[in-house]
C-alpha cells in the first residue's frame, strides 16, 4: 500500500514538472499569411498578431476562416509538443503514446 502511495506521489510530482515545462514552451505559428500566434506547450495563447489588411469588412469571411485555421494549427502543434514531453517521461510501452 505504501509503495502505491509513494508511486502516486512520484507520478504527481512528474506531472507537475511536465506542466511547468509545457508552460515554459512557446510555439510561434504563422502558417496562414498575415496571422501570427504565440501559444504555450500547455495550450495557452500568449499573443495574436494580425496584418491590418485582413481587418477590412470585405475580408471578414476570409479572415475568420484563416483565423480558425491558424488556431487549429497552433493547438495541433501544442498537442504534439505535449505528447513528446509526456512520451519522454512515461515508461516504455505505455499504451496510446
Amino acid at each position: 500500500m505504501f509503495d502505491k502511495m509513494k508511486k502516486m506521489m512520484e507520478m504527481k510530482k512528474q506531472a507537475d514538472e511536465i506542466k511547468k515545462q509545457l508552460d515554459a514552451i512557446e510555439i510561434e505559428i504563422h502558417d496562414v499569411r498575415g496571422i501570427k500566434l504565440l501559444v504555450t506547450g500547455s495550450q495557452i495563447f500568449k499573443s495574436v498578431e494580425i496584418d491590418e489588411k485582413h481587418l477590412t469588412p470585405a475580408n471578414k469571411d476570409r479572415f475568420q476562416k484563416d483565423l480558425v485555421r491558424s488556431l487549429n494549427a497552433a493547438i495541433k502543434k501544442s498537442q504534439f509538443q505535449a505528447a513528446m514531453k509526456m512520451k519522454s517521461v512515461m515508461p516504455e510501452g505505455f499504451p496510446g503514446l
